[in-house]
């Protein structure tokens, strides 16, 4: 005998099943990198990738939580609780989870970002199954058990410890906080030992309940995989966990601009004894969907992104100042940076930077010539079709493109945004970023006159 309790909720469930969503949204030729996208009614999305002629699948879940949702005292609660999900679920012991893909010759890992969470297992397509099993398990059921909590504290303290022993490495942490100051962006992706110290099984247990809600989260799977039998086996997933909290939800929408950060003129020295001072100079970028970001791209290239870049050859062929030097930006939902590293000894520190802020000087004001353009847009277009030739990367672009823009792009579109930059486009980002007064952040064993100067690089 049922009882009306059961019948509701497969009634329920019933309902919640005839409204799931499937789109195709890029079509490929003869089903070749044919994108879709499936939104469940408890407002999970599934997008895959279809690529029939590969023997390996990628798949990935996508949390909406980064390091700039946390406050103060939560610092590396996201960084954390991505660790404790390898720790064990109600159906798996932390060996288990690792045992399972390894068995299998897989790859599993996850990072943490300022903005979002990625955990992801690569295998054989005929272990696809396994793959979402386990990562799915990891994301629905962690047990976050204060044993593990006290155990995981160890290993993370030692993560920051080795961040912190590579200066090459801490120097971006520190410009983070040069530009943003103790805002959410500015504080460091792992947290600190005092954060991480104070942190508790309880806080990150709620933390947890906040943000993996289905809602909040993407999964994605590139290869040679079957999308709707990928549908199933989440779904199927999900439900057995219970995750869906609610039978019809709608997703979390992209993180929209809340505000613009800026900062100038701002210098941060860490002195210590390295054999090189790291180096970052650089200002406000671009919101990541700022229209200008493809002008960005092909800017960023020409200055410091390879081998024939401005500052490659000023800085290290003509004048061998630096092994390491390169531009960059980052986009993050309301603003961005855009920086220049370089690694030299501490005597050509200064020698470097009036280098390259007479370059960037220059270009704000000058511009570059077509013939950078042109090398710069190919080096771009080639580096984008380069970057996306395995499942790992597919899956990567597709996931983060629906958390954060909430569309899909294909590969042909992105080289034709490519392709229509102009050098107008070009000139008119580099006075807008270009033209700010930069910021600099510094880890070396400068003295105090060395010091004392470093401000003439941002005056």
């Amino acid at each position: 005998m049922t009882s009306r309790s059961s019948k509701a909720t497969a009634r329920t469930s019933s309902e919640a099943r005839a409204v799931a969503r499937t789109q195709t949204l890029i079509k490929g030729e003869h089903g070749i990198g044919t994108v879709r996208k499936t939104t469940l009614p408890g407002g999970l999305r599934i997008v895959t990738e279809t690529l029939p002629s590969v023997r390996s699948a990628t798949f990935g879940i996508w949390a909406h939580v980064g390091s700039r949702d946390e406050t103060p005292a939560l610092n590396g609660a996201t960084h954390y609780l991505e660790h404790l999900l390898f720790k064990g679920t109600r159906k798996r012991s932390a060996l288990d989870i690792s045992s399972a893909i390894d068995a299998v010759g897989g790859e599993m890992n996850a990072f943490t970002a300022k903005e979002y969470t990625c955990y992801y297992a690569r295998v054989l397509d005929t272990d696809l199954p396994l793959a979402v099993d386990v990562v799915c398990d990891m994301l629905t059921g962690s047990l976050i058990r204060e044993d593990d909590v006290d155990v995981e504290r160890g290993a993370i303290l030692e993560e920051i410890a080795m961040t912190e022993d590579d200066a090459g490495d801490c120097v971006h942490d520190l410009f983070a906080h040069t530009m943003f100051g103790d805002n959410a962006l500015g504080r460091p992706v792992l947290g600190t030992v005092d954060t991480v110290n104070a942190l508790t099984a309880d806080r990150i247990r709620r933390f947890y309940k906040k943000h993996y809600d289905p809602t909040h989260l993407v999964v994605a799977a590139a290869g040679n995989v079957d999308h709707n039998k990928v549908v199933r086996q989440v779904r199927a997933a999900f439900e057995k966990a219970g995750a869906f909290r609610e039978p019809v939800a709608a997703p979390i929408a992209p993180r929209d601009g809340r505000r613009t950060l800026r900062t100038a003129g701002r210098v941060e020295l860490i002195g210590r004894k390295t054999e090189q001072a790291h180096v970052i100079l650089g200002m406000p970028g671009l919101a990541r969907t700022d229209e200008r970001r493809w002008a960005m791209g092909v800017l960023n290239t020409a200055l410091g992104g390879g081998m024939s870049s401005r500052l490659f050859q000023e800085v290290r062929e003509k004048r061998g100042l630096a092994y390491s030097v390169y531009s960059y930006t980052s986009g993050f939902a309301d603003c961005g940076l855009f920086g220049v590293y370089a690694g030299c000894r501490p005597s050509q520190v200064h020698d470097v930077l009036k280098i390259c802020r007479d370059e960037l000087d220059h270009v704000a004001e000058h511009g570059l010539t077509d013939d950078e353009i042109g090398r710069a847009v190919g080096q771009l277009q080639g580096s984008t079709v380069l970057g996306l030739e395995d499942t790992g990367a597919l899956m990567n672009r597709i996931g983060k493109s629906e958390l954060c823009w909430g569309e899909q792009m294909s590969v042909d579109d992105m080289l034709a945004r490519i392709a229509s930059v102009t050098p107008d486009d070009v000139r008119e980002v580099a006075r807008d970023v270009l033209g700010r007064r930069p910021s600099l952040s510094v880890i070396g064993p400068l003295k105090d006159k060395q010091a004392s100067r470093l401000h003439d690089a941002v005056a």
